[in-house]
Parts: structure tokens; C-alpha cells; sequence
């Protein structure tokens, strides 16, 4: 099996406007996030794009070259190309797998692919979030107990206007009593999509380990799995004859 070419976008915003966040990431938050699948994918090849570059980084030549995408976005969704949004939906429907995280589910990408207005609740208070693992075979939970724990998180809390995922992977639970589908699974085309929830920009959640294993296994799970190019060809040879009718 060849080794994974992963990238991970982050609209690196905040970590520039907000002395808060860029005391928690001074390197950028799609930094700290390739780093921990550097530690854990090591024959991987893990690069990173942003908002800020030509095409935000994401050529048609570069995605065509990256098997999956890690998106991370918030304040900047607006900003996002719609050639480089429907780019990247096409490259997820050939078969490159997307992994969306937290605020990511507002993306024009995210809600693009889902088709439907990805809304919810949230709060910020500094609570407790626990995460639950509904289904311990899958591959995404692969060494994760049966939960774990972020001291400090945003809350995320239902109704999640997402259509019903193929699969469900986590729950989470917050301190205030909310609860949230924090790990969901899709097939869009014949790429793989897993949303998961934890990351607000002014935490330190993406050194926690936990999160950076599941990281790591979406990655391993989301790995295209053969690519279909959409056509609309006009079919004029068939395999069989076709005999004349009168």
C-alpha cells in the first residue's frame, strides 16, 4: 500500500489576529495539527495550505496529487473560493478522502458535500468535554478507551443539521449537559468524509493525544479506495448488439 500524501488546510486567521490563539499555536494550527500526524503516520507524507496562498493552496495539480484533506476552518468561510470549494467536492467525489474539523462544519466545502445548512449550538465556558465511543470496532476509534476527556472546550450542542451519517463514531457530552454527534461518517461519490468536533481555536486540543490518534486513524480510514473521474459520456458502442427494430 503507498503511503498516504495528506494536507492539512487551516485558514490561519485567528492566529494572527488573536494573541490568545497565538500563544496556544504559535506555529499555526495547521501546523500543530501536521505535526501530530507526523508522529503518528510517520511514512506518511503530511504537508499544509491556508487561506492565504495562490488558490489557498489547493491547485488542481495539488489535489490531484493528495489522497486525503484535513480542513479546519471559522471566521474566514466567506474567503473560500467557490472554484477551489466545487475543486475540492469534485476531488472528494473521485475518491479523496476529506476530514472535517470543528468550525469546519460551516465550510462552503462541508456543507457543499452534505447539501444541507450544517447549523447547531454552541457556547464558550471552559467545559469539560467527554467523548464518548459508540462503536469500538471502528477503525477511527483504534486505541481509544471507551472515552476521553477535554478539560476545556467549546460546546457544540444539538440539533446538528447534518443529514443522518452512514456511521457514528463518537458522542460527545459537556459539562452544561448538552450533548453532540462528534464523530460521523459519510460516502459522498466515492470519497470517505468524517466530521470531528473538538479543536476551538483557543485551546491547546490539538496536542491532546486523543485527539491526535483519531486524527491519525481517519486519515488511515478515509485513504481513497480506487478513483471514479464523473462523465456524462454518450455510450455509442455498446458490448452487445443491438438488433434493429422495425
Amino acid at each position: 500500500m503507498n503511503p498516504l500524501r495528506i494536507i492539512v488546510w487551516g485558514e490561519n486567521v485567528h492566529e494572527h489576529q488573536n494573541a490568545k490563539v497565538a500563544a496556544v499555536y504559535p506555529q499555526g494550527m495547521h501546523r500543530a495539527i501536521a505535526d501530530g500526524l507526523r508522529g503518528l503516520l510517520p511514512e506518511a507524507t503530511i504537508a499544509t495550505a491556508t487561506l492565504q496562498e495562490s488558490d489557498h493552496g489547493l491547485t488542481v495539480e495539488r489535489l490531484a496529487a493528495t489522497d486525503v484533506l484535513v480542513w479546519w476552518g471559522h471566521m474566514a468561510h466567506d474567503k473560500v473560493s467557490d472554484t477551489v470549494a466545487e475543486r475540492v467536492q469534485k476531488r472528494v467525489l473521485e475518491g479523496m478522502g476529506l476530514i472535517v474539523l470543528h468550525s469546519g462544519h460551516y465550510s462552503k466545502v462541508f456543507k457543499r458535500l452534505l447539501g444541507t445548512t450544517c447549523s447547531l449550538t454552541w457556547r464558550e465556558a471552559d467545559e469539560k468535554e467527554r467523548l464518548w465511543v459508540c462503536n469500538p470496532g471502528h477503525p477511527i476509534a483504534r486505541g481509544i478507551d471507551r472515552y476521553f476527556e477535554l478539560a476545556q472546550e467549546e460546546m457544540y450542542g444539538e440539533p446538528f443539521a447534518i443529514p443522518a451519517p452512514d456511521e457514528q463514531v463518537f458522542i460527545s457530552w459537556f459539562e452544561g449537559g448538552e450533548v453532540f454527534r462528534s464523530g460521523c461518517c459519510w460516502t459522498r461519490g466515492n470519497g470517505k468524509i468524517f466530521y470531528f468536533r473538538p479543536g476551538h481555536e483557543t485551546y491547546p486540543t490539538y496536542f491532546d493525544a486523543n485527539v491526535r490518534r483519531v486524527i491519525a486513524n481517519a486519515a488511515e480510514w478515509a485513504r481513497p479506495q480506487g478513483q471514479w473521474i464523473d462523465s456524462c459520456p454518450n455510450a455509442k458502442n455498446p458490448p452487445e448488439p443491438i438488433k434493429p427494430r422495425t
